[in-house]
């Protein structure tokens, strides 16, 4: 495009376009006035200044309206498709499951590996299997890196994992339950927390390698402290190290039964916890987005309340 096109596009509107458009359809400036909502004099200064920068007439006034140039007829056929194109811009494509194709991205921790995704990805795989998905495991230190640079697209975790600016949906709540391996003396007996607090215990330490459990604070206000003996970064391997050792540790029920632990007669239970699913801004108005969002909060075992922001 040479300079002086350039130039003479800065000065032309879509709605000089609009009126161009319907003058060829009306030939008449009051018709199109009340077709567009103007009044006659603004369709007269617009087409003042469309005359200016095409350098024609374009339109020659008549007894009952105007008739077109021959510029104006030549540029009848050029302006139709490109106003089509234009509202092609404003309309929202059809969203069809069937035809997503493409990556999504999930971080999830292995808690949620477990009790979230077998059936969102089992109803992915039935209503978008042409969507191609990778799950990677949780990286609480990373996460808005990795969601900014469009390397996460949905995570399924705890929300003090989740930084505070980040769009996220309550998912469902959770509790822990005190578990022992199949084979511990402490099966079947009425446990006190007190009689927990000295037993060797096992904590899963997600986001950090430390001896530090999340029911730390809920044995403190009993005014006890924990003998935390071991601490693993995921769930996965929980069961068959209680199963093999005299430890006991706290799991989320819902990853139970397991054949391999059995859970202790304990008179409490720690406070519950929160599941939650996190994004980033950008991909709110997303309707791929938004429509996973929404299998996940249907999903069997989730809460009948959640709902979407809007």
């Amino acid at each position: 495009m040479n300079s002086k096109a350039s130039r003479s596009l800065n000065r032309l509107y879509i709605k000089q376009l609009q009126v161009l458009h319907s003058l060829l359809q009306e030939r008449n400036l009051s018709k199109v006035a009340a077709k567009m909502g103007l009044t006659q004099q603004a369709i007269s200064e617009q087409l003042r200044k469309l005359r200016d920068l095409f350098d024609d007439p374009l339109f020659v006034r008549q007894s009952n309206g105007v008739i077109p140039t021959a510029l104006a007829e030549s540029l009848g056929g050029k302006i139709s498709p490109i106003l089509r194109d234009i509202e092609a811009l404003l309309d929202k494509p059809s969203f069809v499951p069937g035809e997503q194709t493409g990556l999504f991205r999930i971080s999830a921790t292995d808690y949620a590996m477990a009790v979230i995704l077998p059936p969102l990805l089992a109803e992915l795989r039935r209503l978008a299997p042409h969507l191609k998905i990778i799950i990677s495991e949780f990286e609480s230190d990373n996460l808005h890196a990795l969601m900014a640079a469009g390397e996460i697209d949905l995570a399924l975790t705890f929300p003090d994992f989740i930084p505070a600016e980040m769009p996220s949906v309550f998912l469902f709540e959770e509790h822990h339950v005190c578990v022992a391996s199949r084979h511990s003396p402490l099966l079947n007996t009425p446990l006190l927390l007190a009689d927990i607090a000295p037993l060797p215990q096992l904590v899963i330490s997600l986001a950090r390698n430390n001896l530090q459990g999340s029911a730390d604070a809920w044995f403190a206000e009993q005014g006890l402290t924990r003998n935390i003996v071991m601490s693993i970064p995921s769930f996965s391997a929980a069961s068959d190290i209680i199963e093999s050792t005299d430890i006991v540790a706290f799991l989320p029920s819902r990853l139970l039964p397991n054949h391999k632990v059995a859970i202790l007669q304990l008179s409490d239970t720690p406070p519950s916890f929160n599941l939650v699913a996190a994004w980033h801004k950008r991909s709110t108005t997303s309707r791929l987005h938004q429509w996973i969002l929404q299998l996940l909060i249907d999903s069997e075992g989730f809460s009948a309340s959640t709902s979407l922001p809007k």
